[in-house]
């Protein structure tokens, strides 16, 4: 049976601004917006009143905390993060926590500067594809080793690793799903969402061919975040098990002539506009089907009204060797210059608790990183949310390195000339294998 789509008013809060949310960066051709565990480094580090490190044990009694703390976090998060700050303060009345919005534009630079200048935060925000970046630069204090790693999900957890040490703590998480029009399904005569790469073919044919979409599906142009879950999918990986790169394997090829398949049979736009957005041409009918992550929920609400509902639904990613989806999302440093690292660190735990993480999720609409916040029925009480938790059990993230922002921007590019057809996926396969050998991924 088709999935019936059901919305949560939570979902609603942070229409617009959700697509902001996201930390893992910008989802062009598809118009979305949006990030090996190592035992964590011992450090110094308080529990913060009323909360419980994960997986700790039980909650430690509260350290007398005192003093001046200060946290930067960007987009929607910086705007909202004075909701828990509050709550810290409340549990923690000798602290007083100041929190610095920061523009996603203007984060790295603003970072960069930081950290060269010896004036960091106590606490930032950290973008799961920028834990490389800042990490090479040593300014990070490791994870105290009260923190444990086995209760958050594993992927997420995974982007914090630098070096080999834990450097961050997972904040909030987010992954992809498809998006797809019911209606337009049931008229091409298919009933079900695909479940393999060969369903998601066939589906998108139909779509056009029998559902009178202008499109079958949505892929992007240029887009690594949209291209690497069919890597994945298909039993490859950005690097092998010694860390090098591994972006022509013959798993890569296989996936990338996949991908490139939708737009040789004009299934999918092989341009897009300047900042196309999926949302309009979803309700429209134009593109039936796109990969994106929760913000979109409450986005098609909006834009769909009253009269859509019923008429669109969410899938788990169609499987091939797997049904890998990404996996991006926001994490935690707590910085070595910081002069109060008992409150920061207490900080850190304190929005990792699974009542905290539930408190989020009401606030901002970021999904937990904390595996057992999912059982909060604030959280586990929407269909669609549950069917992303589901889908995070299954997820992989870029590799943690210090070039990570290069390589990226160069595999959207030879992306971009593949889907354009000025390239074949073999040769974008050596393309990309070549820029990760220059550029390096470690």
């Amino acid at each position: 049976m088709i999935l019936t789509t059901l919305r949560s008013p939570l979902l609603a809060i942070a229409l617009v601004v959700a697509l902001v949310a996201t930390a893992c960066g910008t989802n062009n051709g598809s118009g979305n917006a949006a990030g090996a565990s190592g035992a964590p480094a011992s450090a110094g580090g308080s529990q913060a009143a009323g909360s419980e490190a994960p997986g700790s044990g039980g909650a430690s009694p509260a350290a007398n905390l005192s003093g001046e703390l200060t946290v930067w976090a960007m987009g929607n998060e910086g705007t909202k993060l004075s909701t828990l700050a509050d709550a810290f303060t409340k549990a923690n009345p000798g602290v007083k926590v100041s929190v610095t919005p920061v523009d996603w534009g203007q984060a790295v630079a603003k970072l960069t500067t930081a950290i060269a200048g010896n004036t960091t935060p106590d606490v930032s925000q950290m973008g799961t594809d920028m834990m490389g970046q800042f990490g090479a630069t040593g300014a990070f204090d490791p994870v105290p080793a009260d923190i444990d790693p086995s209760a958050f999900f594993q992927s997420a957890w995974n982007t914090n690793q630098v070096g080999g040490a834990a450097s961050g703590v997972p904040w909030y998480v987010e992954t992809r799903l498809l998006y797809y029009r019911t209606d337009i399904a049931t008229k091409a005569g298919i009933t079900s969402p695909p479940a393999t790469w060969d369903d998601l073919m066939a589906m998108a044919k139909a779509m056009k061919d029998k559902g009178g979409a202008k499109f079958g599906i949505s892929l992007g142009t240029k887009n690594w975040q949209e291209y690497f879950p069919f890597l994945w999918q298909n039993g490859g990986d950005v690097v092998d098990a010694s860390g090098n790169p591994a972006l022509n394997s013959p798993q890569a090829v296989e996936a990338l002539t996949f991908y490139d398949s939708f737009f040789k049979a004009g299934l999918t736009p092989k341009s897009v506009p300047e900042g196309f957005d999926i949302t309009p041409a979803f309700v429209k009918g134009d593109n039936p089907m796109f990969f994106s992550g929760p913000w979109h929920l409450g986005l098609i609400d909006t834009a769909g009204g009253a009269a859509f509902k019923g008429k669109w639904a969410i899938a788990p990613m169609p499987k091939k060797v797997t049904a890998t989806s990404f996996l991006g999302g926001s994490n935690m440093v707590v910085y070595k210059n910081s002069k109060n690292k008992d409150a920061a660190w207490a900080f850190v735990k304190f929005v990792s608790d699974p009542k905290t993480q539930a408190l989020w999720y009401t606030t901002a609409t970021d999904l937990p990183a904390v595996q057992s916040a999912w059982d909060d029925p604030t959280v586990k009480g929407d269909p669609n949310v549950a069917l992303f938790g589901e889908q995070l059990k299954d997820t992989k993230a870029q590799p943690v390195s210090a070039t990570w922002s290069e390589l990226s921007s160069a595999i959207n590019d030879t992306l971009e000339k593949m889907t354009s057809g000025a390239m074949e996926p073999q040769a974008a396969a050596d393309q990309m294998q070549k820029d990760a050998m220059s550029i390096g991924v470690k």
